[in-house]
């Protein structure tokens, strides 16, 4: 925990606030059908749904962004995640009484991802909590993106706490990297995606969790 009493909380989107794993599956299974594919099992994605796009053109596709068709099946990917951006997304279990007790303790919290504004947005809003977080920080809100620190220093300068008061939240090992840059005190989350990136337990955080309601007893709430 800071040595001083902490301003903030911070959480990464995707696999660590809300489960966007069957929304980003049903996309990626809309372009398959559309390339004649069969859909791929929602358990074989979801690891990779924390890595956005590239995950999941990496997963169900099996390119990457050097790949020539990389480019046109990234735009046709995301018209159709557009179109489902939250369908079945809901917040994991236990993250909305982790805001509730927050909230009560008047901390900040915001969102930092590297999800673009176009679906960020929308998706806080639909989800109701857009208005309530002190930042929604995007991919494309900074030059840089996650694990670079320049966006978490932007969050912390749109909600007004210091990085060394703050806590970021996630379930990738790009996440606890850029909190560990920006100064932050880091929480891991096993209950998240967790990516190709090696056991949780080597990703260097301060803090590892299985469930929000360990952050909230860190908290004292």
């Amino acid at each position: 925990m800071p040595e001083s009493a902490p301003e903030a909380v911070l959480f990464d989107l995707d696999g660590t606030f809300a489960d966007t794993a069957p929304d980003l599956g049903a996309a990626l299974n809309a372009l398959r059908a559309e390339l004649g594919l069969d859909p791929v099992d929602l358990l074989t994605l979801r690891r990779y749904a924390s890595q956005g796009v590239r995950g999941m053109l990496g997963a169900g596709l099996g390119i990457k962004p050097e790949h020539p068709d990389y480019a046109p099946l990234y735009r046709r990917f995301l018209g159709h995640y557009q179109q489902t951006l939250c369908v079945h997304t809901r917040l994991f279990d236990g993250v909305a009484a982790l805001i509730e007790a927050l909230e009560q303790r008047r901390l900040r919290w915001g969102i930092v991802t590297n999800k673009s504004q176009r679906f960020t947005l929308p998706l806080m809003q639909q989800l109701g909590y857009a208005r309530r977080a002190a930042c929604l920080i995007s991919g494309d809100s900074s030059p840089r993106t996650k694990p670079h620190p320049q966006p978490m220093l932007l969050a912390c300068a749109v909600a007004g706490c210091a990085p060394e008061r703050t806590l970021y939240v996630g379930d990738d090992r790009r996440d606890i990297d850029a909190g560990r840059a920006a100064g932050m005190v880091t929480i891991a989350v096993r209950y998240g995606y967790l990516g190709d990136s090696g056991p949780i337990e080597d990703w260097g955080a301060d803090h590892l969790v299985d469930h929000p309601d360990a952050i909230a007893t860190l908290l004292g709430c």
